[in-house]
């Protein structure tokens, strides 16, 4: 009799995977910069994306002759999933005072708490893909410093720092970027920069909101990175550091070959899973595993600008 492979071996609660799939936790904006693709296998190529949809090809044909052909690359570095699981474990006293009370589900509080772990792990892996200058051609980053610096009310200009980098990408893939995530630190000195209180004071509007934003720079998705993650020295610092990234990002599917995203998390389709629960008797305990799969790659840098060090 042939072995059972891992994921032939879990026995899945469809209900809490259900709920494990439909859960979004608000804190991460990750998913803006790197939409989730299903794919098949736990391993393959990344797509990368070339200029051909920009090129001026020969089309014109004489007939009897050959027709030229083009041909989309799909050349790239390779990617593997990374397994991430745990437990949530609910005691059965806990659970038995919680059923008391109506509306109370523990098993979905406990898939929940334990599937927010994971999804920073993921948040964190997101942000350091996007946030190393490395990753990214000379002419699709800057590193601001002093006066240049958001939080210098002063001498610095937030818009024309955007308008850099949109022009940039535009320069480089053909398109304006879609999406821009600003951390928590930048988000708040954008809030009262004067240059920006003073482009908004004829709207209406007596706050400076992601929306606002928006619509400000010309860039339909402004989302703020508010998760924080503790370090190891054991403080609470930002996922998304001091930084600004804008990128055009399509969240379409794999077969979008040719359009150039930005990046994708390759997920193993059908997951995240939550497997069936069982008792720990010794714990006296109901435990509740949740597994997922996957992996953030960026698959054109060229569709993306790094702004580091935007606040002091």
């Amino acid at each position: 009799m042939p072995q059972l492979n891992a994921s032939q071996a879990r026995v899945v609660d469809p209900i809490l995977t259900t709920a494990a799939q439909g859960y979004k936790n608000a804190e991460m904006v990750g998913d803006a910069l790197f939409p989730v693709v299903p794919v098949d296998s736990r391993g393959g190529k990344i797509i990368s994306f070339n200029k051909e949809d920009f090129r001026l090809y020969s089309t014109g044909r004489v007939p009897g002759s050959k027709t030229n052909r083009v041909q989309y690359g799909y050349s790239g570095s390779s990617f593997s999933l990374e397994q991430h699981a745990l437990e949530g474990v609910v005691p059965f006293e806990i659970m038995q005072e919680a059923n008391a009370v109506p509306s109370i589900h523990m098993a979905n509080v406990a898939v929940r708490k334990t599937q927010n772990i994971i999804e920073l792990r993921k948040e964190y892996a997101q942000a350091a893909l996007a946030r190393n200058a490395a990753n990214y051609g000379a002419g699709n980053k800057i590193t601001l410093s002093g006066t240049s610096q958001w939080t210098d009310y002063t001498n610095s200009n937030p818009s024309a720092n955007i308008k850099t980098a949109r022009s940039a990408i535009r320069a480089a893939i053909g398109k304006y970027p879609n999406t821009a995530v600003l951390s928590a630190q930048v988000f708040e000195a954008v809030q009262f920069h004067p240059l920006i209180l003073d482009r908004i004071k004829y709207t209406g509007r007596d706050s400076v909101t992601p929306e606002l934003l928006a619509a400000l720079w010309n860039i339909p998705i402004v989302r703020v990175g508010n998760a924080i993650y503790e370090d190891g020295a054991g403080t609470l610092a930002d996922v998304w550091g001091k930084d600004v990234v804008l990128a055009y990002t399509e969240v379409g599917s794999l077969q979008d070959m040719g359009l150039p995203s930005y990046g994708y998390t390759y997920r193993l389709s059908g997951y995240a899973i939550v497997e069936e629960p069982y008792q720990d008797r010794n714990a006296k305990s109901w435990v509740y595993p949740v597994t997922d799969e996957l992996s953030p790659v960026i698959a054109g840098a060229s569709g993306g600008y790094l702004i580091t060090n935007a606040v002091a």
